[in-house]
């Protein structure tokens, strides 16, 4: 039988030894006869096993937290080599987090931690190398928890808030190029949408997305001198977001972020090919669920572009010219004040009613 001291050391273990790896952490049923299995970096634990180094976690860092000033943080820095009981200080937080992803006096130790670092740095010119990768190590921790298939920590605010501040940080110690922000974009991206694919309706990691995309931008700008870069970080994101709102058309989250990208993005054909494409994914398979029209409803509103709704519903318009077009003039002009939405969908059954297109609506709640 485990004992919680055995657990604490084995996911210390972990831990300890992840270097700059990102994990993969998942909860396991008893049922299949361990408290804790390993493959390389997929880690796999039951809930009794991670309370159970919780506890002794938790009891460790109260026990050597409170002596942790930013003085003695830095005098730890400064030291050649960290005995092991400055190396548990450093892995019992990761422990705490990841048994509660809400815990703000451990997430704001590890702060304080980088913060001493920061300040180690000031005195010692060539500390630029070591630090970044203390930085970078912090992130793929992050990563760790926000793109396993844990039950709070895609969705935590204390996370992504953390995280945002460390990328901040990051900014301010390297030089960026151009080229190289849109690689760091792509990277932040491909982080939210795992997390929002585990976790629907993700609303915190795509507000997360939104504050990289006003930061990187923010950066660029001051950079190269010009404003135009927030339409370019935008545009980059345009087709890997739709691609991933289309496989999962329910997700409300992912459609409010491609309108977001949208209002930066200054080219109008840009916006036309976006909204098409949509429309046209709805017109053929069917698809009756409210997060979809209501993002096409929306971005036809609020960037003029209704003729991409009449093109896309006339398209076999001239193949059969004896069928008469649908008559749905009239609901767009005057659409249910509550839910416009509706006026677009009751555009799409006309259309379907017509020319016979749709299979197997689907519906979303």
């Amino acid at each position: 039988m485990t004992t919680p001291e055995d657990a604490f050391q084995r996911l210390a273990g972990v831990f300890a030894s992840r270097g700059n790896a990102i994990l993969e952490i998942e909860i396991i049923p008893p049922s299949l006869g361990s408290p804790f299995l390993r493959d390389v970096c997929s880690i796999g634990i039951t809930k009794k096993a991670l309370v159970q180094a919780f506890t002794v976690a938790r009891r460790l860092f109260v026990k050597h937290q409170a002596s942790m000033t930013a003085d003695a943080l830095l005098a730890s820095l400064l030291k050649p080599n960290m005995t092991p009981g400055e190396e548990s200080d450093l892995v019992t937080t990761e422990i705490v987090l990841l048994f509660d992803c809400e815990h703000l006096t451990a997430c704001n130790w590890r702060k304080r931690r980088l913060l001493a670092a920061l300040t180690r740095r000031q005195n010692a010119s060539n500390q630029t190398r070591e630090l970044v990768q203390m930085f970078k190590t912090e992130l793929t921790l992050l990563q760790s928890y926000q793109c396993s298939p844990l039950h709070r920590h895609t969705k935590s605010p204390t996370l992504w808030s953390h995280r945002l501040w460390v990328r901040k940080q990051l900014l301010q110690l390297e030089l960026q190029s151009p080229q190289a922000l849109l690689d760091l974009e792509r990277e932040e991206l491909d982080v939210v949408l795992r997390a929002a694919a585990l976790h629907p309706k993700n609303y915190y990691a795509f507000t997360y997305m939104r504050q990289i995309h006003a930061l990187l931008a923010s950066t660029a700008t001051s950079a190269k001198g010009h404003p135009s870069w927030a339409g370019e970080l935008a545009r980059v994101l345009l087709d890997p977001v739709l691609d991933w709102c289309l496989a999962r058309p329910r997700d409300i989250s992912g459609w409010t972020f491609e309108i977001y990208l949208l209002g930066h993005v200054s080219e109008q054909s840009a916006r036309s090919e976006t909204v098409g494409r949509v429309l046209r994914f709805a017109r053929d398979i069917g698809w009756e669920g409210e997060s979809l029209w209501t993002f096409i409803d929306q971005a036809v509103r609020q960037f003029g572009l209704e003729s991409v709704v009449d093109e896309t519903f006339l398209h076999d318009t001239e193949q059969a010219p004896h069928v008469p077009a649908p008559a749905s003039t009239t609901v767009d002009q005057q659409p249910p004040p509550k839910w416009p939405w509706r006026a677009r969908l009751a555009r799409a059954r006309a259309y379907w009613a017509v020319y016979g297109h749709g299979h197997g609506p689907g519906h979303d709640t």
